[in-house]
């Protein structure tokens, strides 16, 4: 492969950081659209503001917990960078990605964008998410495994098709945790592929993996039982089951956002007779609070990075500094 042709190859992937960008806000509006405006603003008016502010700061602190994935993978290659850097790689990383789908692929090209910028190599991007993309896969496992003995026995129906699949997919999530924690301890050769080696985390670190894609989801379930509650009576116990089976089966449904089968599976698994128009209008609230809020203030943290440096070489051009002849 000829230079040209690899400097093309990179700002190919640079800029399809932005078109995942545009990809993510473009397959919300489709997700919102659905929706009428009238309905969105009543669902959003019916839950108390007491409840919203509480939703908006868990939301914050879920972003917050995703971005340490970022961290984590920093270290987990070796290397350091300043606090402000990855939390902003992450969170407009993974607010992209939870609405475009295809995490490796979208929330890589944005990181791939701007670490870049910060002299990392493609071999250190390709570690990083990928460590990244099995910190979520064993919280994953573990947070299938704690769903499934919380979630009330009647939601997968007995003897049905639906609770065989669940249950298989329990026993699959307890092989692949031990599996990982085992290599964790006990297996120390490198995976090489396609030239980039692969060490196993340390135990230390995988659980580290666990508890912090664990702390992910669980701030991201507060985001929809503060907006369900006024509503719905419902145990924390029983409504955490309920929202890690779906959220879990919407994320591997691979839909963008989980979007429909989310809400249907979390609908069809929750006990009890509830109202159907408050139960969806608090799924509602949660599709704003948790992706369209934080898509809106990544455009717009993308927005300033990108143009402040080109704004301040303008000032620059336009007031040179004078020089100062020495005496």
């Amino acid at each position: 492969m000829s230079i040209k042709t690899k400097r093309l190859l990179k700002k190919a992937l640079s800029w399809s950081g932005l078109f995942f960008f545009g990809l993510a806000a473009y397959m919300l509006y489709l997700q919102l659209s659905k929706y009428h405006l009238d309905d969105i603003k009543d669902a959003l008016l019916s839950i108390p503001r007491k409840n919203l502010t509480y939703a908006c700061v868990a939301s914050f602190l879920g972003y917050v917990a995703l971005s340490s994935y970022d961290y984590l993978a920093l270290k987990y290659i070796g290397k350091k960078l300043a606090a402000w850097k990855w939390i902003f790689v992450g969170f407009i990383g993974f607010s992209v990605s939870n609405n475009a789908g295809h995490a490796v692929v979208s929330g890589g090209a944005i990181r791939y964008r701007l670490y870049t910028r910060w002299r990392f190599h493609g071999e250190d991007i390709v570690k990083m998410v990928t460590f990244s993309g099995f910190t979520y896969l064993v919280a994953c496992f573990f947070l299938v495994i704690v769903g499934y003995l919380l979630t009330p026995d009647h939601a997968f129906g007995d003897g049905s098709v639906s609770k065989m699949t669940t249950t298989i997919t329990m026993v699959c999530s307890v092989i692949g945790l031990g599996i990982y924690f085992w290599a964790s301890l006990f297996y120390k050769k490198p995976f090489v592929i396609k030239g980039i080696a692969f060490e196993m985390p340390s135990f230390k670190m995988a659980l580290a993996q666990v508890f912090i894609g664990g702390a992910d989801i669980l701030l991201a379930s507060l985001v929809l039982y503060f907006s369900l509650i006024p509503f719905v009576d419902i145990p924390f116990d029983v409504f955490i089951g309920v929202f890690l089976i779906a959220q879990v089966l919407g994320v591997f449904s691979q839909v963008p956002g989980g979007l429909g089968v989310f809400e249907g599976l979390f609908m069809f698994i929750i006990p009890g007779e509830h109202n159907q128009a408050m139960l969806f209008g608090a799924l509602i609230a949660y599709r704003i609070i948790y992706y369209l809020l934080p898509l809106v203030f990544s455009a717009i943290m993308l927005i300033v990075y990108e143009l402040a440096p080109k704004q301040v070489k303008k000032l620059r051009a336009k007031f040179p500094k004078k020089s100062v002849k020495a005496k």
